[in-house]
C-alpha cells in the first residue's frame, strides 16, 4: 500500500481564527481521528486511512494557528504563563493526531493476518462494526439527529460509505439512505440494537434487549 506515508509535510500556514474556535475544532477532530484510525485498520481501508492523514494535517494547521494567536495575545511574561496551559491542551490534541497517523502505518506492513477485524480490539468494551441499512429499514430517509442514534442505542456513527463515496464528520443533519454502510462504535448490546434497526428487524424505538 504505502499511499499515505510517502507524503511530505506541507508548510503549515497561519489561518486567522479565534483561539477558542480552533481549540473546539481540535477537540472534535482528535476524537474523530481516533475512531477513524481504528476503523481504517479493522476494515483494512485505504480510503479511511487517507481521511486520517487529512485530519492529522488539519490538526497541525490548527495547532500552528493557536500558537500564533497566543503569541499575539501575550503582552508580558505573566500573560505568557497563563496562556501556556492552553497551548499544552492544543499540543496534546495534535499529538493524538500524530499517534493516529502512526497507527495506520500498520496498513503498510506485510502482516500475515489481514484484515484485522476478527481479532483487533476483540476484548475492548467498545467495538467498531460495519452495519448496512437495508431496504425497508425505518432508518431510511431519517436524519441522524431526528433518530437520536447515539442516545437511543449508545452507538456512534463515525463514517458512512455510500456507494464508492465516504462521508465523515457525521452530524445531526445527515440523512441515511438505503444501502448506506455505517461504520459505528459502541458496546456490543448497542451495536446489536442498531444492527436490528438497520436490517429492518425492529421499528425505530421499539427494540427490546
Amino acid at each position: 500500500m504505502g499511499l499515505f506515508r510517502k507524503r511530505t509535510k506541507k508548510k503549515v500556514e497561519f489561518e486567522p481564527a479565534g483561539v477558542k474556535e480552533s481549540l473546539i475544532e481540535m477537540k472534535d477532530l482528535s476524537e474523530q481521528i481516533i475512531d477513524l484510525s481504528y476503523a481504517a485498520i479493522i476494515f483494512d481501508s485505504d480510503d479511511i486511512a487517507r481521511e486520517v492523514d487529512d485530519l492529522e494535517e488539519r490538526l497541525d494547521r490548527l495547532l500552528y494557528s493557536v500558537r500564533i494567536g497566543l503569541l499575539l495575545a501575550a503582552r508580558n511574561r505573566e500573560d505568557a504563563e497563563k496562556l501556556s496551559g492552553i497551548l499544552q491542551v492544543a499540543a496534546a490534541a495534535e499529538q493524538i493526531g500524530d499517534v493516529s497517523a502512526d497507527l495506520i502505518k500498520l496498513l503498510d506492513e506485510d502482516i500475515e493476518f489481514r484484515p484485522f477485524a476478527p481479532f483487533f480490539l476483540k476484548d475492548a468494551d467498545e467495538k467498531i462494526w460495519a452495519v448496512k441499512v437495508a431496504r425497508g429499514s425505518h432508518m431510511v430517509g431519517n436524519t441522524v439527529g431526528k433518530m437520536s442514534v447515539e442516545s437511543e442505542t449508545g452507538a456512534r456513527i463515525i463514517a458512512i460509505k455510500r456507494g464508492n463515496r465516504w462521508i465523515y464528520d457525521i452530524d445531526s443533519e445527515h440523512r441515511l439512505k438505503q444501502d448506506d454502510t455505517l461504520i459505528v462504535r459502541g458496546v456490543e448490546d448497542g451495536l446489536k440494537e442498531l444492527s436490528a434497526y438497520a436490517k429492518g428487524d425492529a421499528r425505530w424505538g421499539e427494540y427490546r434487549r
